[in-house]
């Protein structure tokens, strides 16, 4: 995107200011009806347009093609010219999106200072989104467990549609990664991502910061809609979002148009939606707490993130990652893991998911010993006394019951623990563990264990009678 689209029907026009543009070092194309217009943006987006309003010959005038480019193409500034000018017209055409209107015959240092000027706001404006992407998490998915390997195929086939998705997991899952990493990877990742967090806006205000607001003080403000325009609004719990809203939104999903608080112009846009959460809507719908009618507007591509429980085999993985990332952004020190800080780690429990295990990595960083690799004594739960002393830790339950019992509940536990954490593989448990397959595979038997599959992996849990 680096060129000005000039359009006019009088060929003299579009040449004088294409060739005044030249001289300023801008590159240029020109149209001369709506077709050939609309053709120019459609093989390639231009930095800029001039666009003239009445074209002769045209089944669109100036403004239709305004309002059909600021529509598809919202980031794209467009400067109307005129040689009908009046008060109404310019009016019409900033409302409409127009960056300026300027009236034929006009002065060409004029002309230049607003092209410029519109060409500096729109690298501002683009830099702006981007800044704000920034803020928030990468779109990077990592992994290698099959329930990870299945939620990312999921996530590639909705990326280049427009349906919308419904992202469903535990707080900390991963949730807005996935969400991002549909946005970047499609039609739409140059448009904005703008995320609505149902759970920390104050409901009274739910409506304002969607919608947007006129007549106050400051003026015209765009709410959050708005701004997404020709991007992606995901709605970050959803279940989080008051009934009175979910109706105002539901018609916006039916319409694709609104008006701001407090106004009464209608507001097109052009949004993908997005949506997450960690709770049972059904429940919900049941409970009276959310509108079934949303709910089937939003699940169109239901997907599940999966648990770190879920996908044990990848927390090694995500360990490093957090040590590599936390060293490049705040220098923490880059340590190695040991063999029984992966083994602790793919054995601990995880309600906090992917953020819980972030948080623990940078606590370990900020305070183990940078010039060693990071112990299993040093994650949490793990009393220290105790592994100096090369003993475990008995649970009070476990000390009450008599030998055979506690041994069996210890295997038990000790074997379901193993099993998850190598996948369901009980190859790699046996070879482990130090027992033969077939062993392993009497013991469990034994014990009444036994893997299902569950998400596309394999799963250890006490068989039910």
């Amino acid at each position: 995107m680096g060129d000005i689209l000039i359009t006019d029907d009088e060929r003299d026009i579009r040449e004088l200011i294409s060739d005044i543009l030249k001289d300023e070092g801008f590159s240029t194309r020109m149209a001369a009806n709506a077709d050939e217009c609309m053709g120019a943006i459609a093989a390639e987006k231009p930095a800029l347009m001039i666009l003239d309003i009445w074209l002769k010959d045209s089944h669109m005038d100036g403004i239709d093609i305004l309002s059909k480019v600021k529509k598809d193409h919202p980031e794209i500034p467009i400067v109307i010219i005129s040689g009908h000018g009046n008060i109404e017209i310019a009016v019409a055409a900033i409302k409409q999106g127009a960056y300026d209107f300027i009236e034929k015959p006009f002065n060409i240092d004029q002309l230049l200072v607003v092209i410029k000027r519109a060409m500096e706001t729109s690298r501002l404006r683009r830099e702006n989104i981007a800044l704000k992407r920034s803020d928030g998490p990468t779109a990077e998915m990592l992994g290698d467990s099959a329930t990870f390997r299945i939620m990312k195929s999921q996530l590639d086939k909705v990326t280049k549609s427009n349906g919308r998705v419904m992202l469903t997991g535990g707080p900390g899952a991963g949730k807005e990664i996935a969400a991002r990493y549909i946005h970047a990877n499609s039609n739409r990742a140059d448009a904005p991502f703008v995320v609505v967090s149902s759970a920390s806006i104050d409901p009274d205000r739910m409506e304002e910061v969607l919608f947007g607001r006129e007549g106050t003080e400051r003026g015209l403000e765009k709410g959050l809609l708005e701004q997404a325009n020709g991007g992606v609004i995901y709605f970050d719990e959803i279940a989080d979002m008051p009934l009175g809203t979910q109706t105002k939104i539901l018609r916006v999903l039916v319409d694709q148009k609104f008006s701001r608080v407090g106004g009464s112009d209608v507001i097109e846009v052009d949004l993908r939606v997005i949506s997450s959460t960690n709770r049972d809507l059904n429940a919900e719908i049941e409970a009276g707490n959310f509108r079934q009618e949303l709910y089937h507007r939003l699940n169109v591509v239901p997907i599940e993130v999966p648990t770190l429980e879920e996908r044990r085999d990848d927390i090694p993985l995500l360990a490093e990652h957090f040590i590599a990332e936390l060293n490049k952004s705040q220098g923490l020190p880059m340590r190695a893991l040991s063999e029984d800080a992966r083994a602790m780690l793919q054995t601990m429990i995880w309600p906090g998911n992917v953020r819980q295990l972030k948080n623990v990595i940078e606590r370990v960083l900020i305070l183990g010993d940078s010039s060693e690799p990071i112990s299993a004594k040093e994650l949490p739960n793990v009393e220290e006394s105790a592994a100096t002393e090369g003993r475990i830790v008995l649970s009070g339950a476990l000390a009450t019951l008599p030998l055979r019992e506690a041994r069996e509940l210890f295997e038990r536990e000790y074997l379901l623990t193993q099993i998850n954490r190598f996948g369901g593989n009980i190859s790699r448990t046996a070879s482990f563990v130090g027992m033969e397959r077939s062993a392993l595979h009497r013991k469990l038997k034994s014990l009444g264990v036994v893997t299902t599959s569950k998400a596309g992996a394999r799963i250890a849990q006490i068989e039910q009678d």
